[in-house]
């Protein structure tokens, strides 16, 4: 597994510890009364929307990173890879 991806997945482990330590925590606010139901569910909203920003955020990094290594390493992406190869064939074709 490529190191970006092992990344990549540690990030979303986190989210999710997060996400189960929150609902845990409003769930005891709510047993304890110190929290209505009506101000848990817009901390839900408000942590779900959280959540999507920062998701967000961490996808516009790795493109980021993704794009500095393309050209730091002289990478070639799928799509000029094919497309190389259709014209490697091609000369190949009128070569025959």
């Amino acid at each position: 597994m490529g190191m970006m991806r092992k990344a990549f997945l540690l990030g979303l482990g986190a989210m999710s510890i997060t996400r189960e330590k929150a609902e845990r925590y409003y769930n005891e606010m709510i047993e304890k009364g110190h929290m209505s139901k009506e101000e848990a569910r817009q901390f839900v909203e408000d942590a779900i929307k959280k959540g999507e920003e920062e998701r967000k955020e961490m996808k516009n990094f790795i493109r980021e990173e993704m794009g500095e290594l393309k050209k730091d390493f002289s990478v070639v992406s799928r799509s000029e890879f094919e497309a190389l190869e259709a014209r490697v064939k091609e000369l190949e074709q009128k070569l025959s």
